[in-house]
């Protein structure tokens, strides 16, 4: 039970970051493209930990090729005492942006 709650708050500590970001957003109100992948980021990374709690989120940047682009975020995943850093790429068609690769890499805190 109090991992639900534990991973209901960092849900919530991290949308609560995301809606900040929007608040200082250009008056069109227009999302930064990485938004959206972050959320992607964090949606797998729970899959693949989901006995863990995301307890910080970094957008590394974008690398874009001729017809894909790649968002590159780096999560700190806390399992029980232990803290484990997790690189998340996420590969998708710059004009469809239909997702085509996920990678997930363990890597230090």
């Amino acid at each position: 039970m109090q991992k639900i709650i534990s991973s209901i708050i960092s849900i919530t500590l991290l949308s609560f970051l995301f809606s900040f970001h929007t608040m200082a957003a250009p008056a069109d109100n227009k999302l930064p493209s990485y938004v959206k992948w972050g959320q992607i980021a964090m949606t797998k990374t729970k899959e693949k930990y989901p006995n863990s709690e995301i307890v910080d989120y970094k957008h590394i940047g974008m690398e874009t090729q001729k017809n894909t682009s790649t968002e590159k975020f780096k999560l700190i995943v806390k399992q029980q005492d232990k803290k484990v850093g997790v690189m998340v790429d996420l590969t998708f068609d710059t004009r469809t942006e239909r997702l085509l690769n996920v990678d997930l890499k363990e890597t230090s805190p």
